[in-house]
């Protein structure tokens, strides 16, 4: 790193010279340890990832949920037995709770259950620390059950990365699109789920001039860039599918920071009832990208 700026300090006889670069280097260091530690953090939190249980894709008709065996949408053992019946007509889902049930806190025996929007949390079936939500995956409609007792959360072992190396710490230029293009964007399962890609994000590494497309997620003060993407280290140290990056919206000269050394897992790299976005050709970079967050074991 170079060091541009120099402080000089007189102390008795002897000058000491103290480098401001050192110093904020070893802010950013400390600044990546807490956001990599407060990601952890989140991960074995009650509603994170790694408590998802289940996932059942739904057909036309009724299907029962409970926790015994015969149940359609058989869910963890702390549910009861016999929880109730969904009836899907193709668009709506309703629940009828043959035991004591909350929907978003509030006691109820019949309702519907509402996808999450761009504006409101899904609602959520709540049946002990058991909970059911109505999700998407492209055009099918899916059960998600989550449970804060799950094994997957139990056995997590915690994530691992690769040592900060600020060379993956890079200034990108915004190319934007005339208009926000909609891709569908493959996800794991093979569905096809719909991001707004409004750019590329041109930066250099090595020497090597790289194009990422990035769409753009959340609202007013807490819009920015997400990127999908896949480097010559997936499949050989860190997640074969594919890994997020996050990055705050161009400044006014048009450029934003690419952090890569917090470059991070998709939840389908801890839990298999998880759904994950893959990259499309354009993010599928031929060089190692050496920073971020190494495979889950």
């Amino acid at each position: 790193m170079t060091l541009a700026r120099r402080t000089t300090c007189v102390a008795g006889a002897g000058v000491l010279v103290v480098s401001t670069a050192l110093f904020a280097q070893g802010n950013y260091r400390q600044e990546l340890a807490t956001w990599r530690q407060q990601r952890e953090n989140n991960l074995k939190g009650d509603d994170s990832w790694l408590t998802v249980a289940g996932l059942f894709f739904l057909q036309r008709g009724t299907s029962t949920f409970g926790s015994a065996p015969s149940s359609d949408i058989v869910l963890p053992v702390g549910a009861p037995a016999d929880a109730g019946v969904l009836e899907f007509d193709g668009r709506r889902v309703r629940m009828r709770a043959t035991q004591p049930a909350t929907i978003n806190g509030r006691s109820v025996t019949a309702a519907e259950l509402r996808p999450a929007t761009a504006d409101r949390a899904a609602d959520r079936l709540m049946l002990g620390p058991v909970s059911l939500l109505v999700m998407l995956s492209g055009d099918r409609v899916a059960i998600r059950v989550r449970d804060q007792d799950s094994e997957i959360r139990k056995r997590f072992t915690g994530l691992k990365w690769y040592p900060p190396d600020e060379d993956y710490r890079v200034n990108a230029r915004f190319e934007p699109y005339r208009a926000a293009r909609t891709r569908q964007v493959p996800n794991i399962l093979g569905d096809l789920d719909p991001f707004d890609a409004t750019g590329l994000l041109a930066f250099t590494i090595n020497g090597q001039l790289l194009k990422l497309e990035a769409y753009e997620l959340g609202s007013g003060a807490n819009r920015e860039f997400f990127i999908v993407f896949r480097d010559l280290t997936s499949g050989h140290g860190t997640y074969p599918a594919a890994r997020f990056l996050n990055a705050d919206l161009p400044k006014a000269n048009g450029e934003t920071l690419l952090d890569f050394n917090r470059a991070y897992n998709p939840p389908c790299a801890y839990n298999p009832y998880t759904t994950c976005p893959l990259p499309t050709p354009q993010n599928r970079l031929a060089v190692r990208i050496e920073a971020g967050e190494l495979v889950y074991h």
